[in-house]
């Protein structure tokens, strides 16, 4: 089974194409872009708790018979978080400090 491949940051929207470099997600594949998730979630997952790490890069390019990009497409449904801003500074702010292994 091949991650989803978001296409957006719930936080921002952001756009984060299958080749971006500075997209992140949790092992629930929430997906943020680099910045929110070091300038505003501070490394919180605000769904899970959880910590965030880049996500993969699927290849473009088919080096193994239907294993790239095309043949594993990655989603195009747009997720945006359920949770307010404020809500989500708070929950940052209560785990934060704990390390994602120690939540």
């Amino acid at each position: 089974m091949a991650l989803q491949l978001r296409p957006n940051c719930e936080y921002c929207d952001k756009d984060l194409p299958p080749n971006a470099t500075d997209a992140r997600i949790c092992s629930y594949e929430c997906t943020f872009c680099a910045d929110c998730v070091d300038n505003k979630l501070h490394n919180v997952c605000p769904n899970c708790g959880g910590g965030f790490e880049r996500r993969p890069i699927r290849p473009a390019i088919e080096r193994r018979p239907g294993v790239c990009v095309v043949k594993h497409p990655p989603s195009d449904k747009r997720v945006h978080l359920k949770y307010s801003v404020e809500d989500v500074a708070a929950h940052s702010a209560r785990w934060r400090d704990i390390p994602p292994q120690e939540r």
